[in-house]
């Protein structure tokens, strides 16, 4: 009996469940162009379940957009990834298209709403928390 009159009086908490795994966050990748320019941007939108998965088939995880970039006009994508210390990263390139003239592109990266890293180049940008 004391044991109920005990359990009474203690706060009801959630159970934790050791299967729940890390908590998923938005990602948010932005990329910018000064003048039209056509470019290629990879992007992670999942987290690869292993480094050996992902050094086998970067692509499968890097989806990549061929677009012209217009002023003014961000390309914007949002995803969730569960490691993006590990796995978050835009690149945006003029690399393997047709010869332009020098023109500044840059990436943003945002976690949860912060902003994290941004990077800028005539030819290019990378933006990603892990050296690649």
């Amino acid at each position: 009996m004391f044991a109920v009159a005990l359990g009474a009086c203690l706060p009801l908490a959630a159970p934790a469940y050791a299967d729940e795994g890390p908590m998923p966050h938005r990602v948010t990748y932005t990329v910018t162009a000064e003048q039209s320019t056509t470019v290629g941007i990879y992007y992670r939108d999942v987290d690869p379940p292993t480094w050996a998965d992902y050094s086998h088939n970067p692509y499968e995880f890097s989806p990549k957009d061929d677009l012209t970039l217009e002023p003014g006009t961000p390309w914007v994508r949002e995803t969730t990834l569960t490691d993006p210390m590990k796995w978050a990263m835009v690149a945006v390139s003029t690399g393997g298209l047709a010869p332009q003239s020098p023109r500044t592109l840059s990436c943003e990266l945002a976690i949860d709403g912060v902003v994290v890293d941004r990077a800028a180049g005539a030819k290019g940008a990378l933006c990603s928390l892990r050296n690649w």
